[in-house]
């Protein structure tokens, strides 16, 4: 196993930490998964010793690795939900992104990876077709499908 430092560890996390929680957190919704999986991606970090290209190549990794880590505990799970949604209103002030996010929540976790990387990461789609190793097209369509049901249950609720 090769080793990193104390400090090469600690800048990943100053770095890249906040970024690497929000994924995890958006994709299982429980904050002890989120803490098992961020251990997981950092031990990887650890065991494979990556050398990256650049910085952007290096946020990649760390994003594919944390999705996968996600998929890993969500098979295990069996879809079991542990958020209670009225845990949401702790974090989210108003109730449109309360709203929203509840409804981000219940999609499947594809749709929620392409989702958080284009508008909460910012990347283009471009870059999450290298990211999560899909076709552009691919990524485009669960882009497309995403928002699509996200406007149908946002519609939908509204008229409850």
């Amino acid at each position: 196993m090769n080793q990193y430092s104390e400090p090469e560890i600690k800048r990943i996390l100053q770095v890249y930490g906040d970024m690497l929680y929000r994924t995890a957190y958006l994709l299982l919704g429980n904050p002890h998964d989120v803490q098992d999986v961020l251990q997981e991606v950092l031990i990887r970090y650890m065991e494979k010793a990556p050398a990256f290209a650049s910085k952007d190549h290096e946020k990649a990794w760390l994003l594919r690795v944390t999705s996968n880590c996600c998929k890993d505990c969500l098979r295990f799970r069996m879809r079991q939900s542990c958020l209670d949604p009225e845990q949401l209103q702790e974090y989210l002030p108003a109730a449109e992104d309360r709203q929203l996010l509840q409804e981000l929540y219940t999609l499947p976790s594809k749709w929620k990876t392409v989702l958080l990387l284009h508008y909460f990461e910012g990347y283009p789609v471009r870059e999450i077709s290298k990211i999560l190793k899909l076709s552009e097209s691919a990524v485009k369509k669960r882009l497309q499908r995403a928002r699509e049901a996200l406007k149908l249950e946002l519609l939908d609720s509204n008229y409850k």
